[in-house]
């Protein structure tokens, strides 16, 4: 089943004004709305964008959504991608048109982006103490009684946090409770019996109206030292909480029972092991949390995705492609780029030099002999070798790896199709 689509607010981004706050877009475009630029169809390489520009590959957004739609509904799971990759309302639309049950956010403040465009349900992986976030969330259950909310709980004195700020509502907050996943692993009560005696913490404030407990939920990547017999052994383990609060009769109050998981390199456990959950006394909503798939990367997530243990079930497609522009070429042997850590990731790998355009004759050729050695802040360091013919002015095209702290540095994003024609601008909210 897939939540209400969040049209309400996404025409107002088409007709936002293009102006100085979005680095890159032509210096002509000022003044233009949005969709005006957009409808214009200028080309990315010939339209007036500035390096360091950020392109988003319209084929393999589409591409990847559509794989992971697929995916979602051949295992049985419903899916709620984690938004915090992109920000972008425009991509949890489409998103949601795929089938999404809901959209997974971090924080409050993500939470009410994904509110201020019509989210109506919302996965909070996390444990929400702030009492002015309750408050506000409180405020939105209470004005719309589609919205659902569940977040995490992880800790007794989390949970009466929750139930003071939660005092007077007019109907409960849905909450899960995480089961961590191991020592030296982040959030989350480390055994079975600390999940219990926080879900004995929540049955509390249930009986004053504050919070529902649905079910549980937790993250497979921090399992440490990770590998498919661990995340397996952990995944089986939250199942088993969730089967004995089930007898335990914790859900009571619930339609429904959650069990959550699912991050962007084990989601093949995860499909795996829902896939045993054994008969409870309840529906039961397996709910897959993978984000960083609709852009995919060229290092950590394209070594790491599932797709390559499973390789009959499809291949995700690297979307990001960042154009920087050679500025200096001090040696033979070394060459600067205007594109650092202000606009690439760098957390996990460096860029990837794939690809130069001549600046002379506008042809493409791949970046043999190219490799980003660091970045600066607004530089970024390339040693080249004998066969690399690179000259000041060309433009490299420039893989990244981590979507998460790719998108978050660009407000404005190009979307590009194959031949270089930008369709579309994604508009992101961090």
């Amino acid at each position: 089943m897939a939540a209400g689509n969040p049209v309400g607010r996404l025409a107002e981004l088409a007709g936002e004004r293009v102006d100085h706050r979005f680095k890159a877009l032509p210096p002509d475009a000022e003044g233009l709305t949005v969709g005006e630029l957009a409808a214009e169809r200028r080309n990315l390489f010939t339209g007036g964008f500035t390096t360091p520009v950020l392109a988003l590959s319209a084929e393999s957004v589409e591409h990847n959504l559509t794989l992971l739609e697929t995916y979602a509904e051949r295992h049985g799971l419903a899916f709620a991608p984690h938004g915090k990759t992109s920000m972008a309302p425009q991509l949890f639309a489409s998103q949601l048109e795929r089938g999404a049950w809901g959209i997974t956010a971090a924080v409050p403040h993500q939470a009410r982006v994904y509110r201020a465009y019509g989210i109506q349900r919302i996965f909070l992986a996390n444990e929400v103490v702030d009492a002015a976030a309750l408050r506000w969330l409180a405020a939105e259950l209470d004005a719309d009684p589609d919205f659902r909310f569940v977040c995490y709980v992880d800790s007794v004195r989390g949970v009466e946090l929750m139930d003071e700020a939660l005092q007077g509502v007019s109907r409960p907050l849905d909450v899960v409770v995480e089961l961590g996943a191991g020592e030296g692993a982040r959030t989350g009560a480390r055994t079975a019996a600390d999940c219990a005696a926080v879900a004995d913490a929540v049955a509390a404030a249930a009986a004053g109206g504050t919070l529902r407990l649905v079910g549980v939920a937790g993250y497979e990547g921090e399992v440490p030292q990770a590998d498919g017999d661990k995340v397996r052994a952990w995944l089986r383990e939250l199942v088993s909480v969730a089967a004995d609060f089930d007898k335990a009769g914790r859900f009571s109050g619930s339609s429904e029972i959650v069990i959550s998981a699912g991050g962007s390199a084990w989601f093949d456990a995860v499909a795996e092991v829902f896939a045993e959950i054994p008969e409870l006394s309840l529906p039961v909503l397996k709910l897959l949390r993978s984000g960083a798939y609709v852009s995919h990367d060229d290092g950590h997530y394209r070594r790491l995705t599932p797709f390559n243990r499973v390789a009959e079930e499809g291949e995700l497609q690297p979307a990001f492609r960042l154009w920087t522009q050679v500025v200096s070429r001090p040696t033979p042997e070394q060459a600067f780029v205007n594109a650092g850590k202000r606009d690439a990731a760098y957390d996990l790998d460096l860029p990837v030099a794939q690809a130069v355009r001549d600046a002379g004759t506008g042809e493409f050729r791949p970046a043999a002999g190219i490799t980003v050695t660091g970045l600066s802040d607004q530089h970024g360091w390339v040693r080249t070798g004998p066969e690399a013919d690179l000259e000041v002015g060309d433009w490299l095209g420039l893989g990244l790896s981590h979507p998460c702290t790719s998108f978050d540095k660009w407000q404005l994003i190009p979307v590009v199709e194959a031949d270089g024609t930008v369709t579309d601008y994604i508009r992101t909210f961090f």
